[in-house]
């Protein structure tokens, strides 16, 4: 039998045999490794960058290029992908075509029933290609703004009332509020309805403020129905967002800065000062320039609801109200002192009127508040050096009583163990000391032999149920003799 040679793959770019020294491998053939480059631009191509596509081989750029997908868009960042076919690149000097007779013929997408369908061009939408709006399959080619023919997608794309979809400029352009000003930071923002042509506006927004609602159920401005997507809450009412503005400066509100006024309305914090906050000169946080704008007060109770603030003319029944007036105290401005409530405009001292507080109020003997100064001065003792500083006297002598012996002949004497331990009298907070369990007047509080006034360094109780400062109790009750005391060898008590 004659000897039969193997016959060798043929090069589907020449035609010519293929030999294992030279072949290169790609979609099922074997290519000379001269004719493996790309069809279009010529470009040699290895393992890493070879595409083929019905027996032709391209690059991936000319692939892409070719039968990719075309406009604006497709692609990572491909901003810059045009409907470019590379038609410049099909003839070469040799008079060789590298077109590829395998060009993708337009598809025909069959139409899908009325409803099921994509909204835009009614053929069916399958899996690989939908985009989901409105509740609704897109092709992804279809998904593209009603206006402008913007590519979008689930971050730029708004759904229209016209049951059509849109960019977030065209949509605002379209169905957002109109006017200079509205947008994020948009102050040259505008949408004029004829902006762009039109001889007619192209929708009509609907006003609810127009759609009255029952009495007592709407907006408390206008009355409207408030829908959901446009309610505040405020005093425990609902309103439309572009009626929850002050009710003097039309200031628009939100939960920081409105003010619940008493006659039920909503103001800003300005406003509601001018209108209900006190007046004149220093009121507010530092503000000492905060005044009412030259409005005097009659004009300013002129304009005001009625109502009464003054709760000191509300009277309380006997023994439970303020003790300076009598009135009913409520919660939002009681001060407790001696175990009852005043008004925190009442609880001042009763000599000099000075506002007090727990750390300035000194409850006297007389069951009334003073200020420290008034209560030394009316109630402290007598003489230089007497308090924190020496040079505090009694400089009114007419109406302050006088305690020269240290015995006060004020109120009356306790006998059930409870007055000063010296004098007798009540001894109350302000004022008392405590020694062995038992209470003394500030004033009262000095030695039994030398009167010297003592505190908690130098004082010493005594057997006889006296306090003592230590010399003298070391006179009356300490040992006796030469030697006593520490390191005392002159210690008598003679």
């Amino acid at each position: 039998m004659p000897y039969k040679p193997v016959e060798q793959a043929k090069c589907p770019k020449c035609g010519k045999s293929v030999y294992a020294a030279e072949e290169r491998v790609a979609g099922g053939l074997k290519w000379h490794k001269m004719c493996f480059k790309c069809g279009l631009c010529g470009k040699l191509l290895d393992s890493t960058n070879c595409t083929e596509h019905d027996g032709e081989l391209f690059c991936k750029v000319c692939h892409g290029r070719k039968f990719g997908p075309k406009g604006y868009g497709f692609g990572g960042g491909a901003g810059c992908l045009s409907m470019d076919q590379g038609d410049h690149l099909k003839s070469h000097e040799d008079g060789y075509s590298r077109a590829s007779n395998a060009m993708m013929e337009p598809r025909a997408i069959a139409k899908a029933p009325e409803g099921e369908g994509c909204p835009r061009c009614g053929g069916y939408v399958y899996a690989a290609e939908q985009m989901l709006a409105r509740g609704r399959q897109w092709h992804r080619e279809c998904f593209k703004c009603g206006t402008c023919s913007k590519r979008l997608d689930s971050v730029n794309c708004c759904e229209g009332p016209d049951k059509d979809i849109y960019c977030k400029v065209c949509y605002g352009k379209k169905f957002g509020p109109k006017g200079y000003g509205y947008g994020q930071g948009g102050g040259a923002l505008q949408s004029d309805c004829y902006a762009n042509g039109d001889a007619a506006p192209r929708s009509t927004l609907i006003d609810t403020a127009a759609i009255m609602a029952p009495p007592g159920k709407g907006c408390p401005r206008c009355g409207g129905v408030v829908f959901a997507a446009e309610q505040v809450l405020a005093k425990s009412r609902e309103w439309h967002r572009k009626c929850y503005k002050c009710r003097d400066c039309s200031k628009t509100l939100d939960s920081i800065i409105a003010c619940d006024g008493p006659d039920k309305d909503v103001y800003c914090k300005t406003c509601y000062g001018k209108r209900w906050g006190p007046h004149g000169y220093g009121f507010a946080c530092g503000s000492g320039f905060l005044q009412t704008d030259g409005v005097s007060e009659e004009e300013l109770s002129a304009s005001r609801p009625f109502y009464n603030p003054d709760t000191t003319s509300i009277k309380a029944p006997a023994g439970q109200g303020c003790p300076r007036c009598g009135g009913m105290v409520f919660a939002a401005e009681q001060q407790l002192a001696k175990g009852t409530m005043w008004h925190k405009k009442c609880f001042n001292c009763a000599e000099c009127h000075r506002p007090l507080d727990s750390m300035l109020a000194c409850d006297g003997p007389d069951k009334e508040i003073h200020c420290r100064a008034c209560y030394g001065k009316l109630f402290g003792p007598k003489g230089f050096g007497f308090g924190h500083t020496p040079t505090l006297v009694s400089t009114d002598t007419e109406h302050a009583p006088s305690y020269i012996d240290s015995k006060p002949d004020l109120g009356q004497k306790r006998n059930d163990g409870h007055g000063c331990s010296r004098c007798g009298y009540p001894v109350y907070a302000a004022e008392q000391m405590i020694s062995k369990n038992r209470v003394w007047h500030k004033r009262c509080f000095s030695c039994g032999a030398c009167h010297r006034s003592l505190d908690s360094t130098n004082l010493n109780d005594g057997p006889d149920g006296d306090i003592y400062c230590r010399g003298c109790y070391g006179r009356n009750f300490g040992p006796r003799g030469v030697g006593f005391g520490v390191g005392a060898g002159t210690l008598t008590m003679a």
